[in-house]
């Protein structure tokens, strides 16, 4: 996945995210717009897990193969117990 590419699949799952804060929602697109991938993805990921936000297994799934892509794998594994069916 080349940067275009992750920026891409951030910006998809913040889009389709449960956060509904807007100052969160803009702190990860400003992330993501300066190019700090890893900060916006790690961001995205702690305020679900702060907030307790349910999730998708189709979501939570999107959010792994983007995680291993930026070697951000623990900022999803502590999600697990966020997904429903």
């Amino acid at each position: 996945m080349d940067f275009r590419q992750a920026q891409a699949g951030i910006l998809a799952l913040l889009d389709e995210s449960p956060i509904t804060s807007s100052n969160v929602r803009t702190d990860v697109l400003e992330l993501v717009q300066v190019g700090e991938l890893g900060l916006a993805f790690d961001a995205l990921c702690s305020w679900i897990f702060e907030d307790s936000l349910a999730m998708s297994r189709h979501f939570y799934e999107r959010l792994k193969v983007i995680g291993d892509e930026l070697e951000e794998q623990s900022a999803v594994d502590r999600l697990d117990e966020l997904k429903v069916e």
